[in-house]
């Protein structure tokens, strides 16, 4: 009894919760995420959501961005599928497409593999140098190699007066054949460290134990590589292969600066024919960018759906 009376004397001393102060909680709780996520959510509605919507309105205009809109229906996607200029510009993508990731992902992949089981000392080193070039802004990276590929000064000539071959000052960015591959150098030695670093990331949490019975066994750095590593992280070789393949569509700043499509039309890209269509005094119509943007969109989801075909995810366990 006595028990019982001094726990109904400790329960009333504990005061209970009022309907007020539950009240006042939730209402500091709403206030707290609305001052921290709320800046962020109308950030993305004022500048990606609400562009989205309005350039699918505007693909159904021809409007140059000052004079009355005119709704012409679906004419901007009739005459883009006409304009043998768009198709020129993504056959350049679909270059860009298919060799850009995989050469990235080979490189970085052979790269990440011998700075983790090779065991250099200097491999601390060597992943800030290779990861140096994504500290740079592209505009920098860009003129880098401009200066490379410059006929009258450019390293590159020079590399080949060193050798004994002089190839009279070539400016390697004014020949249509060659300017559209040239482009791919600067591309992969932007991106190569990035990934680098990535895939030794994900190879640093395969066990040790299975390369050691790889090597007892006889196993080339090729053939550990290819039945080991790349197996075990293949997720992450997906979302590299996605990233790099969706990038290739996409490009865009380094080509406008180092060609800006040039020369005749050999190194214009979708993106950039988008951007000239819509900027340019002597072509600006916002309605028919729109219309390409809208493409553009349809392709990247197409893009997306190809690569999850393509490269199956595995459930790898170790």
């Amino acid at each position: 009894m006595m028990n019982d009376a001094a726990s109904s004397k400790a329960g009333a001393a504990i005061p209970k919760s009022s309907g007020k102060g539950m009240k006042g909680i939730k209402r500091q709780k709403w206030i707290f995420l609305l001052l921290a996520v709320g800046p962020a959510y109308a950030g993305y509605l004022l500048f990606t959501l609400y562009p989205n919507f309005m350039s699918v309105f505007y693909a159904f205009m021809k409007w140059d961005g000052i004079s009355k809109k005119e709704f012409v229906g679906l004419d901007n996607f009739v005459f883009m599928f006409k304009d043998e200029f768009v198709w020129r510009a993504l056959s350049h993508n679909l270059v860009l497409m298919i060799v850009l990731p995989i050469l990235t992902t080979v490189i970085s992949l052979v790269l990440a593999h011998l700075l983790i089981n090779k065991g250099f000392r200097e491999a601390p080193f060597y992943k800030v140098i290779f990861f140096l070039p994504n500290v740079l802004s592209t505009v920098v990276i860009t003129l880098l190699w401009i200066y490379i590929y410059d006929g009258s000064n450019g390293l590159l000539n020079g590399v080949f007066r060193l050798f004994g071959y002089d190839n009279g000052g070539y400016y390697w960015l004014s020949d249509p054949k060659t300017a559209l591959w040239l482009l791919l150098p600067p591309m992969i030695w932007g991106g190569v460290g990035f990934y680098v670093i990535i895939f030794m990331n994900a190879m640093k949490g395969i066990p040790k134990s299975m390369y050691e019975a790889a090597i007892l066994e006889g196993a080339s750095h090729f053939t550990r590589l290819h039945t080991i590593t790349i197996p075990l992280i293949n997720p992450v070789i997906r979302i590299t292969l996605l990233f790099l393949f969706l990038g290739g569509i996409k490009s865009f700043e380094i080509i406008l600066v180092m060609t800006n499509g040039g020369p005749a039309g050999s190194t214009n890209v979708i993106g950039l024919y988008m951007f000239n269509q819509a900027f340019s005094q002597a072509t600006q119509n916002y309605g028919y960018a729109s219309a390409i943007g809208l493409f553009l969109f349809v392709i990247l989801v197409g893009g997306k759906v190809l690569i999850d075909r393509l490269v199956p995810k595995s459930d790898w366990e170790y």
